[in-house]
């Protein structure tokens, strides 16, 4: 693999809801409210937000659409303290077995048994161009940055899709941490064995 360049989006706390939660937590005939788009096709930042109740503390969220099969909230490390939790570190999707929640919405509030996650650190690739750019879905490789606190995230995933916009998602936690905002530049390089399989 060749190093290549990946602009950088970084990703504040969110959650994406299944029907069955948006119609608890929003009444029975609620629909998303497109607000704006986001940088990957389809998706989109929606007017409504939520409240996730935690031990200690609770924190307002961001509903982004289009509707899942299953709800899932995407928070930082910073929130999780905040909010007296400690959610798994997990991939997009891989909600099997992590944390429960209480959201609470204008019309009702729903129990979760599962769905709270620190997002793993990944890259969209589109499918067209990630064999041009050495890479393929679930390979882990690593990116550098050269900010002000430059450095380099170690275990990126890659993910590949017809759909995808190339771009590197980091949360708030890590744009901070290296001085990063929507938009930096950085650079794929390559790792001895990057392949997940």
């Amino acid at each position: 693999m060749h190093n290549f360049n990946v602009p950088i989006g970084v990703s504040n706390r969110h959650l994406h809801l299944s029907e069955e939660d948006l119609r608890t937590l929003f009444g029975p005939n609620a629909k998303l409210t497109y607000k704006k788009p986001l940088s990957q096709e389809g998706q989109y930042v929606c007017e409504e937000t939520v409240t996730l109740e935690g031990s200690i503390g609770s924190i307002s969220l961001r509903v982004l659409g289009p509707v899942r099969a299953q709800t899932q909230i995407e928070i930082t490390l910073t929130d999780a303290y905040k909010l007296g939790i400690t959610p798994p570190l997990r991939d997009s999707g891989d909600l099997a077995g992590s944390m429960g929640c209480v959201l609470a919405g204008p019309e009702g509030t729903a129990t979760l048994k599962e769905g709270v996650i620190v997002v793993h650190r990944h890259i969209h690739v589109r499918t067209e161009d990630a064999a041009q750019k050495g890479v393929k879905d679930r390979d882990r490789v690593d990116v550098r940055v050269n900010s002000e606190r430059g450095g380099i995230f170690t275990d990126v995933l890659v993910r590949v899709d017809p759909t995808f916009n190339l771009e590197f998602h980091i949360d708030t936690d890590e744009s901070n941490a290296f001085a990063l905002k929507n938009g930096d530049i950085a650079e794929v390089i390559k790792r001895d064995n990057q392949s997940a399989e």
